[in-house]
C-alpha cells in the first residue's frame, strides 16, 4: 500500500503523493489592489469572483478534481447511444459489485438525486431526521413542504472538542424524534463526512444503531455517499474495530444498513454526474419516472456516456486505501500547521478541505454581519485565494422565511483530489497566518441584494466602513 504519510529528518510528516503529474493549467496571482477590485465587483462573495482572478481555487472539490489517466482512457471508450448505452450498463454493473445495489438511475449531479428523493418521499408536514443539513437538501426537501431535523452528537457543535466522528447522530435524541414525529418522517438521511460540520464522519457503529432505530419504526435510511471515500478511511483509521478492514467489506456493511445511496460523483469518482442506488423496486419506478421529464431516459439522466465511463473508473479507485487516504492526509496537514500557529480551526481534521473558525477569528463581529464571509473575503484580499463560506450565508430558512443562524460559523478552503501541490498548501497557511494577524481590521459586510434560497449563491454585499480598503492598506504597507 505504501507510506502515506512521511516523516522527514527533521521530524516534519507530510503526504506524499502516490501519483505523477501529467497535465497542468496556468494560473496567477493578481496584484493585491486588483484583487480588491475584483472582490468588490463580485460583491464580496465569493462565487462571482472569475476564475481567471483567482490563484488557488479552494472554494470547492465538486468538479474540479484531477481525473487519472485510467478515467481517460475510459472516456474514449463511450457508447453515445441515447438508451441502453453500454456505458450505462458498464456504471450499473460497477456500483452494484461495490454496494451490492441493483438498481442505479444516473443523475447529473448530487442535488439532482436530492430533488428526485425528495418528490418521491417527501409530503407536506414531513420532517426529516439527519445528522446535519446541507446546503442544497433543505431547499429541497423544503419546496415539497417538508422541515429537517438536525440531530448530530454534542461535540458537533464544539470546533476544538477532538471527538473522532462529529459527524454520529445523537442517538437518544434520534429515538425521541422518531416516537414523536414518526408518522411524519419519510425517510433518515446520513451524510458521510457532514460538510457542514467540517467534514467530520460518522463511524460505522453509530449508522448500526440509527438502523436498528429506524428499523423499529419502518422508516428507510438514506445515504449521502458524496464524500464516502474519505469515510471509509477515517472510519479504518478511528474506529478500532475496522482497523484494517477489507475497504470493499466495509463499504457493503455500509450499504447493508441504507435503503438509498445517493451520491454526487463531482465528489465521489471525481467525474462529472452522480447517482441514486437502491434496492427496492417499486421505489426505483417511481424516481424513474421523475427523472425523466428534466434529466432524460433513465439510462443517462443527463449524463454524458463518457462520465459515466469516468465514473465507473472513479468508483473502483475510491476502493484503493491509499488513494483515498490521500486528500484527507493533505486536509490533517494543513490543520496541524495552522493549529500549531494558534490559528482557530475545526478539529479533528476531516474530510474535503480545511476550516476556519470565524466565529473566533472575528469574535468582534455580529452574527448578522456574515463573519465567515467578511473572512472569506479578506482571504482572498490577502492571498488570492478563493474559500467559501460556511456560515449564516449557507444555513438553512425557518418557516418564516428567516434564515436560522447556525452554531457554526466557518470558512472552508477545500483541498481538490489530486490537485494542489505542498507549496501551495504552505503558502495558504502563511497568508491566513498573515491574516490573522491583521483580523482587528476586518469589519462586517451588509447585503446589497438577496434571494430567498440558496442566498450563498445569489447574495451580494458590500464592506461597512471600507474595512476591505483599510485592509488593502495595511496589506501594502507591510509589503
Amino acid at each position: 500500500m505504501g507510506i502515506a504519510v512521511y516523516r522527514l529528518l527533521t521530524g516534519e510528516e507530510i503526504p506524499l503523493e502516490f501519483h505523477r503529474v501529467r497535465v497542468v493549467q496556468r494560473t496567477r496571482l493578481i496584484p493585491a489592489g486588483d484583487r480588491l477590485s475584483a472582490m468588490r465587483r463580485a460583491g464580496h462573495n465569493t462565487f462571482h469572483l472569475p476564475s481567471r482572478d483567482v490563484f488557488l481555487d479552494m472554494l470547492t472539490d465538486s468538479g474540479v478534481n484531477a481525473v487519472s489517466d485510467r478515467q481517460l482512457a475510459a472516456m474514449h471508450g463511450a457508447d453515445e447511444a441515447y438508451a441502453g448505452s453500454e456505458s450505462f450498463v458498464r456504471l450499473q454493473g460497477t456500483a452494484e459489485e461495490i454496494f451490492a445495489m441493483p438498481f442505479l438511475l444516473p443523475v447529473c449531479q448530487g442535488r439532482a438525486a436530492e430533488d428526485i428523493i425528495c418528490r418521491a418521499l417527501v409530503r407536506p408536514g414531513s420532517v426529516v431526521p439527519m445528522n446535519y443539513h446541507f446546503t442544497t437538501i433543505q431547499p429541497a426537501i423544503a419546496a415539497c413542504g417538508g422541515e429537517i431535523a438536525q440531530i448530530p452528537v454534542d461535540e458537533a457543535l464544539d470546533t476544538g472538542n477532538p471527538h473522532p466522528f462529529k459527524g454520529n447522530f445523537h442517538i437518544p435524541r434520534l429515538a425521541r424524534t422518531l416516537g414523536r414525529e414518526r408518522e411524519r418522517i419519510p425517510f433518515i438521511r446520513v451524510e458521510a463526512c457532514a460538510n457542514l460540520l467540517g467534514g467530520q464522519p460518522f463511524s460505522l457503529q453509530n449508522l448500526r444503531q440509527v438502523r436498528l432505530l429506524a428499523d423499529g419504526h419502518g422508516i428507510p435510511v438514506l445515504l449521502d455517499a458524496s464524500l464516502l471515500a474519505e469515510n471509509l478511511h477515517l472510519i479504518r483509521e478511528r474506529e478500532p474495530e475496522c482497523r484494517g478492514m477489507d475497504i470493499r467489506a466495509l463499504v457493503r456493511e455500509i450499504a447493508s444498513l441504507c435503503s438509498v445511496i445517493y451520491f454526487s460523483g463531482r465528489k465521489l469518482g471525481c467525474a462529472r454526474g452522480g447517482a441514486i442506488l437502491c434496492s427496492d423496486a417499486d421505489l426505483f419506478e417511481r424516481m424513474k419516472d421523475l427523472a425523466a421529464p428534466y434529466g432524460g431516459f433513465f439510462t443517462y439522466g443527463g449524463m454524458a456516456p463518457r462520465d459515466m465511463e469516468s465514473l465507473a473508473v472513479g468508483l473502483e479507485e475510491a476502493m484503493d486505501p491509499t488513494a483515498i487516504r490521500h486528500s484527507p492526509d493533505c486536509v490533517a496537514y494543513m490543520v496541524r500547521a495552522l493549529a500549531e500557529n494558534g490559528i482557530p480551526v475545526v478539529i479533528p481534521p476531516g474530510a474535503l478541505g480545511c476550516y476556519l473558525d470565524a466565529g473566533k477569528i472575528l469574535a468582534h463581529v455580529p452574527r448578522e454581519r456574515c463573519p465567515a464571509a467578511a473572512l472569506a473575503s479578506a482571504l482572498y484580499l490577502t492571498s488570492g485565494i478563493r474559500a467559501m463560506e460556511r456560515g449564516i450565508l449557507s444555513s438553512a430558512r425557518g418557516k418564516d422565511g428567516q434564515p436560522i443562524p447556525p452554531p457554526l460559523e466557518l470558512v472552508r478552503l477545500a483541498l481538490p483530489r489530486r490537485t494542489f501541490t505542498l507549496s501551495q498548501v504552505r503558502y495558504a497557511v502563511d497568508r491566513i497566518v498573515r491574516l490573522h494577524g491583521m483580523r482587528d481590521l476586518i469589519g462586517g459586510l451588509r447585503f446589497a441584494g438577496e434571494r430567498e434560497r440558496l442566498r450563498l449563491f445569489w447574495g451580494k454585499m458590500l464592506a461597512e466602513d471600507g474595512w476591505d480598503g483599510n485592509l488593502l492598506s495595511a496589506l501594502e504597507a507591510e509589503g
